[in-house]
Formats: C-alpha cells, structure tokens, sequence
C-alpha cells in the first residue's frame, strides 16, 4: 500500500481541505491516512490507536465528507465518556466544518438541559455527547435519531471503564441497523470486541496503529532518582532548574493532587488542579485557565486528564509513578503534539526502579538518567535569565531617564557592585523553596548507578545554549564535532533545559571542547562552555 503523504490524496471534499489547511497540518497521522479512505467508502470501522495521534480529525473528515448537506436534523451521533472530551471534539469538528454552515451541538451533564433542548429544537446536523445525557435526551425524546446515519464511539475503552457499557448499548439500540459506525479506542478489550461483533457490520474494518508511535521522538524521557522524603523538593528543583512554560503533573490519587496543589500554591506556584471529586464547573474552570495560560501548572490524576487536549504543553511530569505501561503513555502523550518538542519527567523511588524499566521495556522506549538540579544549577539558570533581560533591555530599550542615577550612584560605589547589588535584589524572590543544601542526597540503592551526573570515565560539561535558542541533541553533537574533530562515540547523555544544556564526554577531550568549542557560534550566538560543578 503506498503512503500517504498529504491530506490532498485522501479525495476530501474541497471545504474539508481548505479547514485542514488552515489549521496548520500538513500531513496526516498514521490514524487519519489508514483510516480516512476505508471510512468515505462506507465501511464500519474500528480503529485502534493512542490519544494525541489525531483520531478527532480522522472520524470528523469521514463524516463531513460522507454526510448529507445541512438538514437540521441529527445526521450524525459522536459519544464520549467525559464533559471535557465531548466539548473538545465538538470544538474541533467545528473547525473542520467551518466552511460546510453545519450545526454540531454538545451535550453533557452539569450544563442546563433547557439550552439543550431549545438548541435541539431549532435544528441540529452533529450531536457530540456523554452517555447518560444522550440517552436522557433520548428518553425525553428530544433528540430524534431517525435520520442518524453514523455513529462514533470515542475512546470506547475508557467509556467501558467508566460504567457506560449499558448506556451504550441503549442508544445503539436505538439508531438506524444501516447506520456507519465507527469505532476508537485505544485498547481492544474483549467487551469491545464483543460490542463490535454485536452492532457494526460484518464487512467492518480494523484498523490498529502501533503503542509506540505515541512514544515520539518529540517526547524526550527523563527519570530522576530520589528519596521518598525528598519528593516534594526535588520537584520543586527540576521545575525551579528547568521553568517549563506549560507542565501537567500527575498523582495517583485525588488526595494526592489536593496536597501537591496546596504545597506549591504555598511557595508561590500559579498552579490548580482537578480531580473527580470536584464539581464540573471547577474543572472547567481550571482548564479553561491553564488553555488560556493562566496557569503554569496543572495537577491531576489519571482519570481527571482524560480527553484534555492542551496545545504547547511543554512538560509532563509524573510525580507519582504510573502503575502500569498504558497510564505512562497517556500521560506523556500529553505533550510533544504536533511535532512540537516535549519533556516526561518521572520521579522514581529505588523501590520503584523496577517498575520503571518495565514501562521502558513495554514501551520500546529510553527513559534516560538525569540528576535533581543543585541549588547552584538553579542560581545559574536565573543568573542567566537576568543576564538576558539586561542585556535585552540595553540594546533595545531607552535608558536616559535612569542614567543620571546611575551616576550617581557610580560617584560611591563601583558599578560592579551596584550591578551585584541590584541582581541580589532581583534573586531575592526568584526561588519559592528555601533550599538549605546545595544538592539533595542520592539514594543508596543507586548510588552505584552513575547517579552524579557523569558516568565513570567522562565529565559532564555546561553549555549556554538550550531549548530557547532551538538546540537539538543532534546539532550539539555536530557542533563538537565540526568544531573539536571529536567522534560521536566520545559524547554520553545530553539533558537540555530551557536556557543551558549539560553535555556528558570522554574526560579525554575535556580540554579541546574548552578550546575549540567554547566562544564558537551556535544558531547564530556566542556559547560559553565550562565543566559543570560537582555535586556534594
């Protein structure tokens, strides 16, 4: 079968095109091009694949290029197991439909029913909704499913765990036999297949997408090794080391999210979080502000993040390690979207090690090694911050109404320490945590594990360039060895962070990297390079 490259090859309609376009993609996921040709040519469908890999995108194209021309009935029923999914797909097939002059309603629970009714009665084409409020719309039989010619079922794993089976099998009950339906999920239990078997046709297509390619090259892994005791601190650390611009952190359990949030909003963290204890209107309160950026961070469980769909989150951090391989990849699926960069984060216990290389193993993935940042990492990167913010606001800003006390000052005191000074006073609120060790202790258990940074035989190096100016691994890697003639072999694990990279070599070309590297161009800048301090 020949690969698809561009959603021109999948013989879209023209206005389904244009709202691709538009949106940004330039081509489809391994989902959308298997899934998109065997769906317009009215086949019942069951595609099995990972969240985040653009299932919304494939039924919503199948559907608005098959379904009839605005009618004001429902033509097509979209199901999903929670509030926040439901009103994400609905918000992307608006998208997709932007140019077809189509009405697609969502409906869930926790929303006045009479805006729903009143919506229904004045004509709808697409109806996104949960279970139970669909099959209440159905019993008030204020949503007329005569003329439904499809059905889809969205993460049909998920609304199984929750209970739904039932519910579901109501409202298919209730629809047309000659309806198309399709089904996504992300694993392929035996009540779905049994489901399948039930109400789809007999000629439906499967169509299965590999586990790992959730797992992108996109996602850099880290695991950080700690002490149970030290679990709050040393996120604290890593965040404080690496300031992610968007980060979702997960706990086991709702307690958990309740006593992380309460811990950090302490220490000054613009953080929330959601649960399923708290009401809808809590969380969607909370999402709406970590969608619009008014949140650094958001704490949740497993089962609270299911559907959250939030462009340009940065980090994911697993404050609690999952339980099992599937929970690890949902979570990190988080970022990394759209072939944009993103970091997993994983704090492990000794106790817990073993689970993780299990999860490795499941997942055919590296978890790379990395350390809790000291106290003197931590400064480095604010000192560099404000290093930058000076410098920007000298070439690009006006100075001349503060210069005159900046003579003033220059008459008493040497203007080194006035800067010293003034940078002092910008630290003094830069660190939430009051950190009284520079660097938190290593478990015993992995102390033996190249625990320190660099592995036996190598140095770990400072780099002043990171994921703001665009550095990739690869490119560090070909700037040695442009600039030092140094083999790729002779370079070990690199971590980038959001200003700085640290860099793992052979001890043996320490000293040409100092060299030759040091005060060379990369990306168009000057880089420093020195040798990281030690840990104590």
């Amino acid at each position: 079968m020949t690969k698809i490259k561009t959603f021109n090859e999948l013989n879209l309609k023209d206005e389904i095109l244009k709202a691709i376009n538009d949106m940004g993609f330039e081509e489809p996921s391994p989902i959308q091009s298997e899934s998109i040709p065997v769906g317009i040519e009215g086949y019942d469908l069951i595609g099995q694949a990972q969240t985040g890999t653009g299932k919304t995108a494939a039924f919503g194209s199948i559907i608005l290029n098959n379904m009839s021309e605005k009618r004001r009935v429902p033509q097509a029923l979209i199901l999903a197991p929670t509030r926040e999914l439901a009103i994400q797909v609905n918000e992307e097939l608006v998208r997709i439909a932007k140019n077809m002059r189509l009405n697609i309603l969502p409906i869930y629970g926790g929303q006045p029913i009479d805006r729903q009714l009143r919506a229904l009665r004045n004509g709808v084409d697409i109806v996104v909704g949960t279970p139970g409020r669909v099959l209440d719309h159905l019993r008030r039989k204020s949503l007329n499913t005569e003329f439904v010619k499809f059905l889809v079922l969205d993460e049909a794993d998920e609304m199984l765990n929750m209970g739904f089976i039932d519910d579901i099998e109501e409202v298919m009950k209730s629809l047309n036999e000659d309806r198309q339906t399709l089904l996504f999920s992300a694993t392929m239990p035996d009540a779905i297949k049994r489901l399948s078997k039930r109400y789809m046709k007999s000629d439906a297509k499967l169509i299965s997408i590999e586990k790992n390619t959730v797992t992108a090259s996109t996602i850099t892994q880290y695991y950080y090794e700690i002490k149970n005791s030290d679990r709050f601190e040393s996120l604290c650390r890593i965040i404080d080391a690496d300031e992610p611009e968007a980060a979702i952190i997960f706990c086991k359990t709702k307690k958990g999210v309740d006593e992380l949030v309460s811990s950090m909003q302490r220490r000054g963290y613009v953080v929330e979080g959601m649960h399923g204890d708290m009401n809808q209107n809590q969380r969607m309160n909370t999402l709406k502000k970590f969608k619009e950026s008014n949140l650094d961070f958001l704490v949740a469980t497993d089962v609270a993040a299911r559907g959250i769909d939030v462009e340009n989150v940065t980090h994911v951090i697993n404050y609690d390690l999952p339980q099992d391989a599937e929970s690890y990849v949902h979570r990190i699926g988080r970022t990394g979207r759209a072939n944009k960069e993103g970091k997993a984060y994983t704090l492990v216990t000794p106790r817990e090690y073993i689970v993780l290389k299990q999860i490795e193993k499941t997942t055919k993935s590296k978890i790379k090694r990395n350390s809790v940042p000291t106290v003197d990492e931590i400064y480095d990167v604010k000192y560099k911050n404000v290093l930058n913010k000076v410098r920007d606001t000298i070439e690009n800003e006006d100075l001349s109404k503060f210069i005159p006390y900046a003579t003033e000052l220059d008459d008493d005191y040497s203007l080194v320490d006035v800067a010293a000074a003034l940078m002092k006073i910008a630290f003094s609120n830069e660190l939430a945590y009051e950190y009284t060790t520079n660097a938190l202790e290593v478990p015993e258990p992995m102390r033996n594990s190249s625990a320190r940074g660099a592995s036996r035989g190598q140095k770990r190096l400072f780099v002043s360039a990171g994921r703001r100016d665009n550095v990739s691994p690869k490119e560090l890697v070909q700037f040695f060895k442009d600039s030092s003639r140094i083999q790729p072999r002779q370079i070990g694990d690199i971590a980038i962070m959001e200003n700085f990279s640290f860099v793992n070599v052979d001890t043996s070309i320490v000293d040409d990297i100092l060299k030759f590297s040091s005060g060379k161009r990369l990306k168009g800048r000057k880089i420093n390079i020195e040798v990281a301090k030690e840990r104590r």
